[in-house]
């Protein structure tokens, strides 16, 4: 099979295999790849309705143990840029999101072993008794470290958290979903197989989270199809994931260094993964590591979504790329993608139509 025959396949209904995938990557070009995805995004999302989210991210300390290579933003134990926020200066944050409209918060940092589980129950149950708002927040890999220094299972761990106010879980720390590419660029992080085992025992409780992808360090296309294989063959199972959410690698200040992937390349994986994750239902373009540009063609490339305006944003800035939205410039942007601007919260309900 042609990779023609196999995008015609995928606007149809057809499911992708992973080998073709690959093949469409690898081979078929920007603008076939682009349009089927965006047919097939209609098909999903009809009446051209295109979504933001107001939210803030609050990385609550720098310190962490894992220092992964590509990562710009951790900090050593004792460095003078390291920090842990406090109740205070979190709440503070929070609420001149509130102010700006947020409806979510979310809430990540570096493995920090000084902090334990009550750090964050304390946290998480504060907010709760003064604000209204989304606590969409942690990531795998802290979960599992919290699981470790608190002695608890990961669903114990989880349900204190939920307990606490834990509303959801985003998907970092996911990478790439192979051993091999997480043993070069961060042998201290979790495996894949814990990545994916929390993201199920969340959503078996109740949770809904998001997936990730961060692209372009040292994988191969098949270990990117892999990844993707990874997170539609959990979603068969559990229907927890909102969306997915993939963004690519930014070398500049990391360990790892290395040339950033094109956006040619970002778009054709961004309309692969519309086409291959059929079975989620929201794809999100980034436009904070690809820029405004590129972030509305995301819109014809398969997204239906562009995240967040980003109120605040550390860890992508660590590496020198700076983007900035406000809520207009947004709303602009979509309306001249020929598409209809709609503010949204964490679960994709419409907050907001935006009609010109």
């Amino acid at each position: 099979m042609n990779f023609r025959e196999i995008i015609d396949g995928a606007v149809n209904g057809r499911r992708l295999q992973p080998d073709e995938a690959v093949m469409l990557i690898k081979e078929a070009g920007l603008l076939e790849l682009g349009a089927a995805a965006d047919a097939v995004c209609r098909k999903m999302h009809p009446g051209s309705v295109a979504t933001f989210l107001i939210d803030r991210n609050i990385n609550y300390t720098n310190i962490c143990r894992n220092q992964c290579s590509f990562c710009a933003f951790y900090r050593t134990k004792g460095h003078p840029e390291a920090y842990v926020l406090n109740q205070e200066e979190i709440e503070k944050k929070i609420l001149e999101a509130i102010e700006l409209g947020g409806t979510q918060i979310m809430l990540q940092g570096g493995i920090n072993p000084d902090l334990r589980i009550d750090y964050y129950t304390r946290m998480f149950s504060e907010i709760k008794k003064k604000f209204h708002v989304r606590i969409h927040s942690l990531s795998p890999p802290e979960i599992v470290y919290l699981s470790e220094s608190s002695g608890l299972s990961v669903t114990d761990t989880l349900k204190e958290l939920m307990r606490a106010g834990l509303d959801s879980l985003p998907g970092g720390g996911a990478e790439i979903l192979s051993d091999r590419v997480r043993q070069e660029i961060s042998p201290k992080k979790i495996f894949s197989l814990q990545w994916l085992d929390v993201m199920e025992e969340a959503q078996t409780l109740g949770l809904k989270t998001t997936a990730t992808m961060m692209f372009g360090t040292v994988e191969t296309i098949e270990e990117r199809v892999l990844h993707l294989t990874k997170i539609r063959d959990l979603q068969d199972r559990t229907n927890g994931f909102l969306s997915f959410i993939p963004w690519t690698f930014q070398p500049r200040n990391t360990a790892l260094g290395g040339r950033q992937l094109s956006s040619l390349e970002y778009l054709k994986t961004l309309s692969v993964s519309r086409m291959f994750l059929d079975n989620i239902r929201n794809i999100q373009g980034s436009w904070v590591t690809q820029g405004k540009d590129i972030g509305q063609l995301c819109l014809s490339f398969g997204a239906n979504d562009l995240g967040s305006i980003m109120i605040e944003e550390n860890v992508v800035r660590a590496a020198g790329v700076t983007h900035r939205i406000t809520v207009d410039e947004m709303v602009a942007l979509i309306q001249k993608a020929g598409k209809i601007p709609a503010q949204r919260d964490t679960e994709f309900s419409l907050l907001k139509v935006y009609e010109t």
